[in-house]
């Protein structure tokens, strides 16, 4: 049998057991900022290099890393932008194209391989990777730059790579600065010292603890955030946890039987996990995510689903991603924590 003891995220004794995993969120931030500071250099050089060049044809994002690219750059980017997570390259690149890669451990023999096609090609490469990796030495070239970074995280290596986009006209404003402290604000308030009443990450946990999540955000990037929180959630407790467009979740909030308040989810052979639906909320306020939040939470009022809201306050739309995507997981992790079998 599972259950879920709130008492636990309270714990310190407890809370010990997880201490390294909240310690590498709690530092998110700081990864950002040593990600950005290391490649300053390399960034200005790329700079620089790129004014003697005629702007891309166009920007293609390569490797398993270039999702993210993608929800940040295509509503953005002045030309056209592909993103091509396989091993290889669209047919049509070539030398008048911009290719950019996110390598966070550089150990990705796809990765190297797109890589070493874009080289072969004589396309414009841009990598974020470590220096001394598989990927930088597919990335050797004489139209190549190596963006260093060392900290293998994703969303630091991310920042890194948009720092320059920016800094080149081809991505929205990504100050790191900005990003970390985004994170800063969400560590500190999420910190396990802080307790129930005023932790919104564990009350989200304890609020998760006996549903199974529908996670959604309206624009491209809290949609990316919904999918990574729906990870984390599924990671740390086991469940479905389903992410997606609000007409891939409505059918499920509406097959949702009623409630019955007798139904005792922790029992022995339990009660069945009802959905709460989990809004990403990053302040956009397009029309259309304005009317898909409309009839989701009609839907779920209708059909007695609860619902639960993160917001993200920032100054860039990459730095409420970024404090979504680390809200959500405090809140996996607390989900874990908390949950007991018996």
């Amino acid at each position: 049998m599972t259950w879920f003891d709130e008492s636990r995220l309270d714990d310190e004794s407890v809370l010990a057991t997880i201490d390294l995993r909240l310690r590498t969120l709690a530092e998110s931030g700081a990864r950002v900022r040593r990600e950005a500071g290391d490649a300053a250099e390399a960034i200005a050089d790329a700079v620089a290099r790129s004014e003697e060049q005629a702007r891309p044809r166009a920007v293609i994002a390569a490797g398993p890393d270039s999702r993210l690219l993608r929800a940040v750059l295509e509503p953005w980017c002045p030309v056209p932008f592909v993103a091509w997570p396989g091993p290889a390259l669209p047919g049509w690149a070539g030398s008048l194209d911009l290719v950019v890669v996110l390598a966070p451990d550089g150990a990705d023999r796809g990765t190297a391989s797109a890589v070493a096609e874009a080289v072969r090609r004589g396309c414009q490469v841009v990598v974020a990777c470590p220096p001394v990796s598989m990927v930088a030495e597919h990335a050797a070239g004489r139209w190549s730059t190596i963006l260093p970074t060392t900290t293998r995280d994703q969303l630091a290596t991310a920042v890194v790579m948009l720092g320059y986009l920016d800094r080149v006209q081809l991505g929205p404003d990504a100050d790191p600065e900005d990003v970390a402290v985004a994170l800063d604000a969400v560590a500190m308030a999420c910190s396990p010292h802080r307790d129930l009443a005023v932790n919104d990450a564990k009350m989200l946990a304890i609020a998760l603890a006996d549903a199974n999540p529908i996670v959604w955000g309206g624009s491209v990037l809290a949609a990316r955030a919904a999918r990574r929180v729906a990870e984390s959630i599924r990671r740390a407790s086991g469940r479905t946890a389903l992410a997606g467009d609000a007409e891939h979740l409505l059918p499920v909030i509406e097959a949702s039987r009623p409630r019955d308040v007798f139904d005792d989810p922790f029992a022995e052979g339990g009660g069945e996990l009802r959905p709460v639906l989990l809004l990403l909320d990053d302040g956009a306020e397009d029309p259309l995510v304005r009317e898909q939040r409309g009839q989701l939470k009609a839907a779920a009022a209708e059909h007695g689903v609860r619902m639960e809201t993160m917001t993200a306050e920032a100054p860039s739309e990459v730095a409420r991603y970024a404090s979504l995507m680390l809200s959500g997981t405090y809140a996996s992790e607390y989900l874990r924590l908390g949950l007991v079998e018996e």
